[in-house]
């Protein structure tokens, strides 16, 4: 276990040996100069802390209407969960901003992360701070974690587009399935079928 003052020292770089996933759990609850909730949004990208920014209303907004869309319509085994880490190895501990998982997962209510075999779907909203993580490194990090299905979402103050993606085990890749405007219907990882233009407001 780093010993995370040390490792605070280096702060705002990274600790020459970088930060590992299950140092999360023990991030101090105040910042490096006392700033309350300092480390609430925090990723860990390839062994980096990354700060989230400020969310936009409309960011959050789109998590919060997908998230209420996905959830009468997942299977009963399945639960849609919001803003929960996932570990995907040692030095990656990304935050999606809406995930499916197993219900057994999802009622444990002491878990402060997820593993990439309780995953059934990761969907990122994109947000102008978090283009390339969530257009590049995040899917190429939940494919390599064998996450069979991933969406992107653009487009935050008008009707989304979803870009959808489902992992080629013959690659380990995510191959583009399909591009949805106005209206999601995918076969899997569940049937699902969603009018865009009228989600939840």
């Amino acid at each position: 276990m780093i010993d995370v003052r040390s490792a605070l020292e280096y702060w705002p770089s990274p600790p020459p040996w970088g930060w590992k996933a299950d140092d999360l759990d023990h991030l101090p609850p105040e910042g490096p100069n006392g700033e309350p909730d300092f480390f609430k949004h925090v990723e860990l990208i390839d062994g980096a802390l990354v700060f989230m920014a400020p969310q936009r209303r409309s960011h959050q907004r789109m998590i919060q209407r997908l998230g209420e869309a996905l959830h009468g319509r997942v299977p009963e085994r399945l639960s849609v969960v919001e803003r929960m880490d996932v570990k995907l190895g040692h030095r990656m501990r990304p935050c999606p901003d809406v995930l499916v998982i197993d219900t057994t997962a999802a009622d444990d209510d002491d878990r402060t992360f997820d593993t990439p075999d309780e995953v059934h779907l990761v969907v990122e909203v994109v947000s102008p701070e978090s283009e390339d993580r969530d257009r590049k490194t995040k899917p190429f990090r939940y494919a390599e974690a064998g996450i069979a299905h991933f969406w992107r979402v653009e487009g935050n103050d008008s009707s989304p587009v979803v870009y959808v993606y489902e992992l080629d085990p013959a690659t380990g890749a995510y191959g583009l399935t399909g591009i949805h405007h106005g209206r999601l219907t995918v076969p899997v990882p569940f049937p699902l079928d969603i009018d865009l233009d009228k989600l939840p407001r």
